[in-house]
């Protein structure tokens, strides 16, 4: 959802990059002599500190969230997506800027970064504010990991082509016992995401939702559900492994996976964290036609 702009002052700036960044070096040194020429104070993470002499960095990305009031991402959703999955109950400001292939999450190119920027320092901008889940884990009624997502939490089987059994259950009360080859647990910026892919709908982001998407049931009744984001999910695993390699695990916006036991509970709510994307224009419907190719 779109909020007004903010009239704070933008003076700490924190610079983010993923580790393999060498082919991009001078833009980080570019960038950062613009800051700097406007009389910004530079903050570099774990990855970009290292191309920069004299840089304040070295810092986690939760460490620099918590530090800046504005983080400026290079990369492509991937590297955004870990950025989220860091984001503290500050208010900080995010900027991505696409360095990848898809960047549906970005707001700027390498070629408009420094226009998009003076229009930020400006005031000229709004805030995207983006919901995030809280996603934990419980075996044996313990809690053993609980993570950040921005896009989805998915539920899928190994390498063996057999369907795994779930309860889902919202507000502690059971909803239905399905079997698939998985399930995804998607918040509106995870809607054209992977469970777009699994035929999900697509959710605008100011929609206080989250999507529930079967991956392939095997009941053709089993469809796709938005439900309010004020509810808690939970899924439980219902599927004995006997086959060592025959695993179930779940994955968080692809890239964090942990295996799931039999009776394993999966709790899914809004967290009360919100990652702040800067916009310096409403083009939503833009970038669905271009980065969906709608109409071609």
């Amino acid at each position: 959802m779109l909020e007004p702009k903010l009239n704070k002052q933008i003076h700490k700036i924190g610079i983010v990059t993923k580790r393999d960044n060498a082919h991009y070096q001078k833009l980080i040194v570019d960038l950062a002599k613009y800051l700097k020429d406007k009389n910004k104070d530079l903050y570099f993470d774990n990855n970009s500190f290292k191309h920069i002499k004299g840089a304040k960095g070295g810092y986690s990305k939760e460490e620099l969230l918590n530090m800046v009031d504005l983080v400026v991402v290079l990369g492509g959703d991937g590297t955004l997506l870990k950025t989220a999955r860091n984001t503290q109950r500050k208010k900080t400001l995010v900027l991505g800027v696409n360095l990848g292939t898809v960047g549906f999450l970005s707001e700027a190119m390498p070629a408009n970064l420094y226009e998009t920027l003076d229009k930020i320092f400006a005031g000229h901008y709004n805030i995207d504010k983006r919901s995030l889940l809280r996603v934990t884990v419980y075996r044996n009624t313990k809690k053993i990991e609980t993570f950040l997502a921005l896009n989805d939490a998915v539920i899928n089987q190994g390498a063996f082509a057999r369907l795994i059994r779930l309860e889902l259950a919202i507000n502690s009360r059971k909803l239905v016992s399905f079997s698939a080859d998985g399930v995804i647990v998607a918040t509106p910026t995870g809607s054209t995401a992977h469970s777009l892919s699994a035929g999900g709908p697509i959710v605008h982001p100011s929609i206080q939702g989250i999507t529930i998407t079967p991956i392939c049931p095997r009941s053709l009744s089993m469809r796709p559900i938005i439900v309010p984001d004020s509810r808690q999910l939970s899924l439980i695993v219902e599927t004995h492994r006997r086959e060592e390699a025959a695993t179930i695990g779940l994955t968080i916006d692809g890239q964090e996976m942990i295996q799931l036991e039999y009776g394993d509970k999966i709790t899914c709510r809004r967290s009360r964290r919100y990652l702040y994307l800067v916009r310096t224009k409403n083009r939503y419907y833009k970038q669905l036609r271009d980065k969906l190719s709608w109409g071609e």
